[in-house]
C-alpha cells in the first residue's frame, strides 16, 4: 500500500541491520500534507517484539512527526533472514486544539462511519557489515592473530575465537625463541 491521503511515511518500509542479542532501531517520518491536523496509531502484528514511541499523536498541518521503531533484542535469527513482521499506521483528521493524550481507539474504529486512512508497512532485516574471514590466506608466518577480530575488537564467534587463541599462543612461543 502507498502513502496515505493524509500523511506521508518515509520509509514506507523499516530496515532493521540483525544482529543477535542487541536492540535496533528504525525511524519514520510522518508528513501532515493537509490542511487539517491528523492523528495516528501505529500497531504492528507482533507487539512483543517491538517498542514504537510515540505510538499515538497529533500531526498538525503541514508539520512532521518523527516515530522510532525500536526491535528488542532476538535471541536467534529467522532461519531465511525474511521478517514476517508488519506494521499499520492508522491516520484520521481530528480538530483543532486536539492532543495525543485526547486520542481514543473509537476514533480509528470504520464501523462508526470515521474516515481512516491506513498505510501497511513492512519489516525488512539488512544483514550487518561482515568482518573479515578468519580463514587466512597464504603461509601461517608472520599474519596477524587479529584476523578474525572485527573493527571494534570483538570476536564475533568461539570458534574463530578458539582458532585465533591458538593462532596467537603458537606465534608468541616460535618468537619467544
Amino acid at each position: 500500500m502507498s502513502n496515505g491521503d493524509l500523511l506521508q511515511i518515509e520509509p514506507l518500509e523499516l530496515q532493521f541491520p540483525f544482529e543477535l542479542k542487541k536492540q535496533i532501531s528504525c525511524s519514520m517520518q510522518l508528513t501532515n500534507k493537509s490542511d487539517n491536523p491528523v492523528a495516528f496509531k501505529v500497531k504492528t502484528t507482533n507487539p512483543k517484539k517491538y517498542c514504537v514511541r510515540p505510538n499515538t499523536g497529533v500531526v498538525l498541518p503541514h508539520s512532521n512527526c518523527d516515530v522510532t521503531v525500536t526491535m528488542q533484542a532476538q535471541k536467534e535469527a529467522p532461519p531465511d533472514m525474511q521478517c514476517r513482521d508488519k506494521f499499520l499506521l492508522q491516520s484520521v483528521v481530528v480538530a483543532s486544539g486536539l492532543t495525543a493524550k485526547d486520542i481514543t481507539p473509537e476514533m480509528f474504529n470504520k464501523e462508526s462511519g470515521n474516515q481512516v486512512d491506513e498505510s501497511k508497512l513492512r519489516v525488512v532485516y539488512v544483514p550487518p557489515p561482515q568482518p573479515p574471514s578468519p580463514v587466512r590466506e597464504g603461509s601461517e608466518e608472520g599474519s596477524s592473530p587479529r584476523a578474525s577480530v572485527s573493527d571494534n575488537g570483538t570476536v564475533n564467534q568461539t570458534s574463530d575465537f578458539n582458532m585465533m587463541s591458538k593462532a596467537f599462543v603458537e606465534q608468541h612461543e616460535s618468537s619467544s625463541e
